[in-house]
């Protein structure tokens, strides 16, 4: 069986990672880099493909990580930092908006 072939996957693995696919898709992560994460982090909690017997517990730790890692950059940087950069993307998303209506 090739790497990265998913036939050896649960129905639940390979919803779980559509599910996580799609979140990371509407944040703006491109496709193949969103099903990278989705089937990471899936493979992560349920030690990939398979398993024989039943009740093997799932870690959940790799779901909660990213919403932590995401705080602690901000939180390095200094207000005025925050608050440029705040001020960039603004301007950015104005400059973009103008672009697609005219």
């Amino acid at each position: 069986m090739p790497r990265g072939d998913k036939s050896s996957s649960t129905d639940k693995q390979k919803r779980k990672a559509e599910h996580i696919e799609e979140s990371y898709e509407h944040r703006g992560v491109g496709k193949a880099e969103a099903e990278k994460r989705a089937w990471a982090t899936v493979n992560a909690e349920t030690g990939g493909g398979k398993k024989s017997g039943r009740g093997k517990a799932e870690n959940h730790a790799p779901s909660r990580k990213g919403g932590h890692k995401g705080g602690a950059a901000a939180a390095s940087r200094t207000a005025a930092e925050r608050s440029a950069s705040a001020k960039k993307a603004a301007a950015t998303r104005k400059r973009n908006a103008e672009h697609r209506s005219g």
